[in-house]
């Protein structure tokens, strides 16, 4: 049976609502986007905490003197923005999101236990096979040469995360059964762990398979991510394709002024 969502301190909840709602988006004269300001406070400042669950339309309604269409206006307008995800037979809950780093070439069992959740995973694929032509292209890799393929489910502290699909070339890893948890540790034991990526990133929405995947509703937000990864002397070692639930994770990155003080973006 699924634990029960946490709640908030409601009084609190509601006296740091009517407060925002006063001064947040003062100039709006719109309710709903200033109930909307209020929760997106409450959530940013920490009164709401990540996997709390919502009073219900008519209980928030009521206690904030409120058309339940207002409400359902207001949280419908914060879904759409991340900030809060809806169940099937359950309350509205703030969204659980998790924060990666662009600049950082860690495993996601590393990534999950920095934030103090259990690594896991769910196999759904594992075969050896002759590349495909964009997988010989990715991993620079001649006709006919052999890759091992994996492809699971991530999971942090057992709620799915994202699905992944790793293709590494086979003089680099022999047999995909040496990956028993994180590929980077196999990798490592191996002598082929990477240490310089490219990675590019896009949007997506979840269909139908990816949604029942990941517990999702299907059209949820999706970001996937795409990496080519290398050793230390240069070898393609890896191509993965990773779709992260993008109500469950933020990619952050640190931004510096050049020395020549100016940006160079890359476009493709």
């Amino acid at each position: 049976m699924t634990a029960p969502l946490p709640r908030p301190d409601e009084p609190l909840l509601q006296d740091h609502l009517r407060r925002a709602m006063d001064v947040a988006e003062a100039g709006a004269t719109v309710l709903y986007r200033r109930l909307a300001a209020g929760l997106r406070l409450a959530i940013i400042e920490g009164v709401l905490a990540p996997g709390a669950s919502l009073p219900g339309e008519r209980e928030f309604a009521e206690t904030l003197r409120l058309s339940r269409a207002t409400v359902r206006k207001a949280l419908d307008s914060l879904v759409a923005e991340g900030f809060l995800v809806r169940r099937h037979g359950a309350r509205t809950a703030v969204a659980a999101r998790i924060e990666k780093p662009l600049a950082s070439l860690n495993s996601f069992s590393e990534d999950m236990r920095s934030r103090g959740l259990e690594p896991g995973l769910v196999w759904l694929h594992r075969s050896v096979g002759e590349a495909a032509p964009a997988e010989i292209m990715a991993l620079h890799l001649s006709p006919g040469a052999e890759v091992c393929r994996l492809h699971r489910i991530r999971t942090g502290s057992g709620k799915p995360m994202a699905f992944e699909r790793a293709v590494v070339p086979r003089r680099f890893l022999p047999d995909p059964g040496l990956v028993a948890g994180s590929l980077y540790a196999a990798m490592e034991r191996l002598g082929c762990r990477p240490v310089r990526a490219l990675q590019r990133l896009r949007a997506a929405i979840a269909t139908a398979e990816l949604a029942r995947l990941l517990d999702l509703e299907p059209g949820a937000p999706l970001l996937v991510a795409e990496r080519r990864c290398f050793a230390e002397d240069g070898s393609a070692v890896e191509f993965t394709e990773t779709v992260y639930c993008g109500e469950r994770y933020d990619f952050v990155a640190e931004l510096r002024r050049s020395e020549r003080h100016m940006v160079q973006y890359q476009t493709s």
